[in-house]
């Protein structure tokens, strides 16, 4: 389970070292397996500004700059088709060494003009495989400042060994929670704002095998534009190792670490018929989300519309209804499944994913009505790319099925026996009296 610094503070305050929240981790039965500081190999880094870029005179593809660093201006030779005049880069000084390029940086002369340094790209600085031209940054970038502080990557990224019993700390909030519980800070207060209903109608559910599927929410939101996710998430699914896809796929990605609850958000356009059903598996074939084809079982709880398989429940989802960039209107599903069940299904198909990790763990289910709120408000992304504010948006109410549960537990202790050793006219006796 890998998180960064940053991302532990949006639940967590705090201003300790990270050597004490590690430590703390240790002690508490989560332990280290490593803190990786993504931005020491590049720490000397720095953004820089082109003041100019002219055609090299003794080499077609080449550009001779004059480039402010920020301690003065140098020039640069460089070869990238991209670099011109005004645009704001990433300057590696004589000295340093280019992790891309196993190189050490001299100054050099190239055909007749100094070069004194060089422009980088992804590829060059090691955080991608992206040369095709010198890293653009924005127009307000502040010259001077290390590019490791200016693009986050001095956040330390902390990789910890969840063991079975502790589903919980397989999220991002459940690790903040045990640290303040151990003293090391204040758990921030979850309570996502609710977007107000503004259409009715959309997919409903019905469990037909309620013994691998006790409750389950969904909702559906209009008017989803599916483009790449804004810049801050990205980056935080980056740093863990994640892959962006796309807004929808990202905001899922994001809270099953977040959160630790896997979500599902199937395209309305593609679904046949009204009803989602949760059914066991009849040998039909699906092709999942990996372009891999599984046959579900009557073992398997599979979810299906009036066409058939559309996912293998709590595992891995279908090809035949992902979303795309042509998706319009979305069913966000968020479901509770039987731990054992899944782990049987994951182990039978062989399927290893981030939901099946936290599903056969077991999960909070008082979490499910806040954890579709808040994915809704960041679906709901207006075009500054900031989450929908309260008002109406275009979304239908959740629907349940069955109606929400009590999760409250009751007991009927011996009270009579319990009386001697406790004293019940205390706040904390009257609050078990009235369970």
């Amino acid at each position: 389970m890998k998180f960064s610094l940053s991302w532990l503070k949006t639940h967590l305050e705090t201003d300790v070292s990270v050597d004490e929240i590690t430590d703390t981790l240790t002690r508490i039965g989560l332990e280290l397996e490593a803190v990786e500081n993504r931005g020491a190999a590049i720490a000397a880094f720095r953004v820089a500004h082109v003041i100019e870029a002219l055609p090299h005179p003794n080499a077609d593809r080449l550009r001779a700059c004059k480039v402010d660093t920020g301690d003065g201006i140098v020039s640069v030779v460089c070869g990238a088709p991209n670099a011109r005049t005004g645009m704001k880069a990433v300057f590696a000084a004589p000295g340093s060494f280019i992790p891309g390029t196993n190189v050490t940086l001299k100054v050099g002369e190239i055909r007749g003009v100094q070069s004194a340094g060089m422009l980088l790209s992804a590829r060059e600085m090691g955080l991608g495989d992206d040369h095709s031209g010198i890293i653009e940054l924005a127009e307000d970038a502040p010259v001077g400042v290390p590019y490791v502080t200016y693009a986050g990557l001095d956040d330390p990224i902390i990789d910890i060994s969840v063991t079975p019993n502790r589903g919980d700390c397989f999220s991002v909030r459940g690790v903040a929670r045990d640290l303040a519980a151990a003293g090391i800070g204040t758990l921030k207060p979850f309570r996502p704002a609710k977007i107000r209903p503004a259409i009715d109608g959309g997919p409903r559910w019905q469990i037909d095998f309620p013994e691998a599927c006790p409750w389950i929410l969904g909702r559906s939101i209009q008017g989803v534009r599916n483009s790449p996710s804004p810049k801050w998430l990205q980056d935080r699914l980056t740093s863990i190792g994640l892959r962006p896809i796309n807004a929808l796929v990202d905001v899922t990605n994001f809270f099953t670490i977040d959160l630790g609850r896997p979500l599902h958000v199937f395209d309305v356009a593609k679904l046949k018929g009204s009803v989602l059903t949760l059914r066991r598996g009849a040998g039909e074939t699906i092709r999942a989300l990996n372009g891999r084809d599984y046959v579900v079982d009557p073992e398997d709880c599979a979810i299906c519309d009036a066409a058939g398989v559309l996912s293998i429940a709590g595992v891995i989802g279908g090809e035949a209804t992902g979303c795309d960039e042509t998706t319009r209107t979305v069913f966000v599903e968020c479901a509770l499944f039987d731990p054992v069940r899944i782990a049987l299904t994951g182990r039978r198909h062989q399927i290893v994913s981030d939901a099946r990790q936290r599903f056969e763990r077991g999960l909070d289910p008082a979490l499910m009505p806040d954890a579709v709120e808040a994915a809704t408000a960041m679906a709901c992304l207006d075009r500054s790319r900031r989450p929908a504010p309260s008002p109406p948006g275009n979304v239908t109410p959740p629907c349940a099925f069955p109606a929400s549960p009590d999760w409250a537990d009751r007991t009927s202790p011996p009270m009579k026996r319990l009386r001697p050793w406790n004293d019940w006219g205390s706040p904390c006796g009257r609050a078990i009296l009235s369970k």
